[in-house]
C-alpha cells in the first residue's frame, strides 16, 4: 500500500470571522462538483453547523480537523482517506487564519497545507492586496497560495481587488455583495441545512456566482503521509444504540457515529419531534441541538419521557449532550421565559439568556477515561447534584464545564469527540 498520496487541497481562511469563509467554501465545493470533480471537505476546529452546508454542497460527509481535540494522528488519517478518494480537498477555517491555539495557520503549517484567504473587499480597493500580503507575510513557513473576494460590488470593483494582488498570490475568485446568497443564522450561527427547504437553490446561486469570476486551474496537489491507528475495538458488538436525530438534536460528529458503528453497535435513530417511541435498545444518546425551538413539542412526549426513566432506572447507559442535557433536566426555558417541563432525567432547570455563556474547547477526566470535546451554548443551567467531574480548558479560558451521573445516565454541556479516546467514549455506553 501506498503510504503516500498527493491531491489537490486548499485551506479557506480569512483574517477575521463574518468574512465569508463558509461561503465561499460552499461555492467552491459545489462549483467543483458540478463539473464532475469529487470534493471532500473538512471544517477546522468544533464546529456543527458549518459542516451540514459544506456536506450538502459537496455531496460527501464533513468531518473536523482540529489539532487538539482530534489529534495530529486522527487529522493525518482524515487528510489521507480523502486523498485516496476524491480529486480535491477544501478544509474552511476557524474564526481569522492567525486566532486560537491552535489556529488555521498552525494546522496549515503543521499539514503542509495551501492557504486560500477570504477578504471582504465590500468597502476597499488597493488596500485588498495590502492586507493579503500581510497575511501572506505574517509567519514564517506558511504557504499562501492565493486570494478571493467577498462582497464585491461590481466587475469593475473585482478588476480593481485583483490586479492589487502580487504576482505571488493567486486570484482564486470572488462573490457579489447580495443578501440573496447570504446563508441565514440564528443564535448559534447558521440555520441547519437540513432546516433549509431551499438549500441547494443557495447552494447553486452561489457556485452560479462564483463561476463569474473563478480561477479555472486546481491548486497544486498535496502530499499526504499515511497515519497509523490502532482498530476500533469491538466494544459494543450486539449492542442497540438509540439515538435521537432530528431538528432539536442535531449536533452529531459524523467521526462519533462512524466510531459507534466500527465498534459493532446497531444504531437505531430516532425523532422525538416526529413522535416516535424509544427504540428498543441497550443504550441511548442524546446530542446536542435545539430543544429551546420545540419546547411545545418535546414537553408534550410524555410517553418518551416516561420511556427515558424507564430506560435510566434499568441501569442502563444513557449519554445526554448539551442539547441532550438540557431535554433531561425538569424544565427548559426560552429567551423569551416560556417554559416547558422536559423529560425529568435530572432534578434541575435551565433557562436560556440572551448572550453566550460558554465557548471553549474541554478536556474531562471520567472513570471511563479522558475524553475531549468542546462546549457552545447559551443556556445557564441549575442542577440539583454533585458533579462527577469537571472540564479543563486546555487554553486556560473560564469554561470548565461540569459531567453529571446518575446511574449509567452522564450528561453534560461538552459535546465530546469519541475518536480523541476511543475507549472511554465506546465505555459511555456499556452497562
Amino acid at each position: 500500500m501506498n503510504d503516500v498520496r498527493r491531491c489537490p487541497a486548499l485551506l479557506v481562511s480569512a483574517p477575521a470571522s463574518g468574512q465569508g469563509k463558509t461561503s465561499v467554501t460552499a461555492a467552491l465545493a459545489r462549483w467543483h462538483t458540478r463539473q464532475g470533480r469529487r470534493v471532500r471537505v473538512f471544517k477546522t476546529g468544533p464546529d456543527f453547523l458549518d459542516p451540514m452546508v459544506l456536506e450538502r454542497a459537496a455531496g460527501t460527509p464533513a468531518y473536523q480537523l482540529d489539532l487538539w481535540m482530534c489529534g495530529e494522528a486522527d487529522v493525518r488519517a482524515r487528510l489521507f482517506d480523502a486523498a485516496g478518494a476524491c480529486d480535491l480537498i477544501l478544509v474552511e477555517g476557524v474564526m481569522g487564519l492567525f486566532d486560537g491555539s491552535p489556529s488555521s495557520a498552525d494546522l496549515a503549517q503543521q499539514l503542509n497545507l495551501p492557504v486560500m484567504t477570504v477578504i471582504d473587499g465590500s468597502a476597499m480597493a488597493q488596500t485588498f492586496g495590502a492586507l493579503a500580503c500581510g497575511l501572506a507575510t505574517y509567519r514564517e513557513g506558511l504557504s499562501m497560495y492565493g486570494v478571493a473576494a467577498n462582497r464585491i460590488g461590481s466587475d469593475y470593483h473585482a478588476q480593481l481587488l485583483k490586479e492589487s494582488l502580487p504576482s505571488s498570490l493567486h486570484w482564486l475568485g470572488a462573490l457579489p455583495r447580495d443578501e440573496a446568497l447570504a446563508l441565514p443564522e440564528r443564535h448559534l450561527g447558521l440555520i441547519a441545512a437540513g432546516e433549509l427547504a431551499d438549500i441547494d437553490v443557495r447552494l447553486d446561486a452561489l457556485a452560479d456566482a462564483w463561476s463569474k469570476h473563478a480561477a479555472t486551474a486546481l491548486p497544486p496537489p498535496v502530499a499526504i503521509a499515511a497515519s497509523a491507528s490502532d482498530p476500533v475495538p469491538l466494544l459494543l458488538k450486539g449492542q442497540r444504540i438509540a439515538v435521537a436525530r432530528d431538528a432539536a438534536f442535531c449536533f452529531l460528529y459524523p467521526a462519533n457515529v462512524d466510531l459507534l458503528s466500527e465498534a459493532g453497535a446497531e444504531l437505531r435513530f430516532f425523532s422525538p419531534l416526529a413522535g416516535d417511541a424509544l427504540p428498543d435498545c441497550d443504550a441511548v444518546w442524546l446530542p446536542g441541538g435545539y430543544p429551546e425551538l420545540h419546547l411545545a413539542n418535546l414537553s408534550a412526549r410524555h410517553d418518551l419521557h416516561a420511556a427515558l426513566r424507564a430506560h435510566r432506572d434499568a441501569g442502563k447507559p444513557i449519554l445526554a449532550e448539551c442539547g441532550g442535557l438540557l431535554f433531561a433536566l425538569e424544565s427548559l426555558a426560552d429567551r423569551h421565559g416560556h417554559e416547558a417541563s422536559m423529560a425529568g432525567l435530572f432534578s434541575g432547570r435551565a433557562v436560556l439568556q440572551s448572550r453566550l455563556v460558554a465557548l471553549g474547547l474541554q478536556s474531562v477526566d471520567m472513570p471511563e477515561g479522558t475524553l475531549r470535546g468542546h462546549t457552545f451554548h447559551y443556556a445557564r443551567a441549575w442542577i440539583d447534584a454533585k458533579p462527577l467531574a469537571l472540564a479543563s480548558n486546555p487554553n486556560q479560558g473560564p469554561c470548565q464545564e461540569a459531567v453529571y451521573r446518575e446511574r449509567r445516565l452522564t450528561a453534560s454541556f461538552v459535546h465530546f469527540y469519541f475518536p480523541s479516546n476511543p475507549l472511554a467514549a465506546l465505555r459511555l455506553f456499556l452497562p
